[in-house]
This record gives structure tokens, sequence and C-alpha cells, in this order.
């Protein structure tokens, strides 16, 4: 199906492509086969204006990200540990809570036909970002009761670096994070 883009004189892609200097002709319309061109890998197909500040962390500012999500069920989990991962990087002291099926996360079991082995690209990559965040300094805890009464693995088959905590901490560390005037990323699926 044909779709309007912007283009300049110059040629159908001048815009579209982020060149800066174009006069764009709005309403022209490009059928799919004539973008071909424009599948090379290197090609920049969107501008890279960034909109807001690039805000760092101030000393002492931190950040909490709370995560009640089913591991590998969808890219939820994954990029939150990713955004968790920039928000450390910007300076944050920042705190991770795994509780319900979140703490499916950090399980220190994983691998296939051994733990550790990656099955297939990707398959690991949500251990591979809990380690980065153990690394580079994140304060990672799960919760008990989803561990044993919930899914049945005890506590020490946890990632290293990740702290069990009883399940009464859940609702506590969201209202340290509130007292603390802490930024707080909050995913709850099923």
């Amino acid at each position: 199906m044909p779709f309007t883009i912007r283009y300049a004189t110059a040629g159908p892609l001048g815009c579209w492509l982020g060149h800066a200097v174009c006069t764009a002709r709005e309403g022209a319309v490009a059928k799919n086969s004539q973008l071909a061109d424009a599948k090379s890998t290197g090609t920049e197909l969107f501008e890279g204006d960034k909109v807001f500040e690039d805000i760092q962390a101030e000393p002492g500012e931190k950040a909490y990200t709370f995560m009640h999500t089913v591991p590998y069920e969808g890219s939820v989990g994954l990029v939150n540990l990713l955004t968790t991962t920039r928000l450390r990087r910007k300076g944050f002291d920042t705190t991770l809570v795994l509780y319900g099926p979140g703490v499916l996360m950090a399980s220190g079991t994983r691998g296939f036909p051994a733990v550790g082995d990656e099955a297939f690209p990707g398959h690991m990559a949500i251990n591979n970002q809990l380690r980065t965040l153990v690394d580079e300094g994140a304060k990672i805890y799960a919760c008990r009761f989803a561990s044993g009464a919930l899914y049945g693995f005890p506590e020490d088959l946890l990632m290293d670096g990740v702290r069990p905590f009883h399940p009464l901490d859940v609702l506590d560390a969201a209202l340290t994070a509130w007292r603390d005037k802490a930024f707080q990323l909050n995913t709850w699926t099923v």
C-alpha cells in the first residue's frame, strides 16, 4: 500500500532520509518499491534530534524500579531492565525490586542445556542485564514469598548479587522511595 512522504526537489528520499537542507513538498506519494535504496546498511531513516534535556543525577538522587512481570512473556521486563541500567549510568543510586512473577527474572539456574548456556541469541538477555546492573552497583531485591510460596524455588537459586527480602518489604521499599523523593518506575503485568 502506498504511503505519503515528504521529499526534496533533489529526489523523493531527500528529506525522508534526514537531510537538513531541502525544499519539502507535502502530499507526494511513493510506492514501497521506490524505497528499495533505503535498505542499505547505514542509511539514516530518522532524524536524531533529542527533544528533552539529557538529565544526569545530582549527588544523592535515587531511582527505584518495581517489577511485577513475567520474564520472556513480552518485552516489558527487558525494556525496563535496560531503562534501569540507563538510570544507573545517569548516576542515580538505583534499586530494583522484583516481586510476584518478577522474581523469576533473577533465576540463577536459567540456561539450556546447562546453566548459563544461551540456547538461542537473546535467551539469556534478562540474566545478562541483571548481571550488568549488579556489576555496575545497583541493588537488586527479590521477594522471598514469591520465590518460595508462589514459584517453589528456594532463594539460594537466585542469581548471585540478588538479595532476597521479606514480602512486607515490597510496600516499605515503595514508601522508602516516596519518602526519599526518588524517581520510581513501576511495572505491573500478568
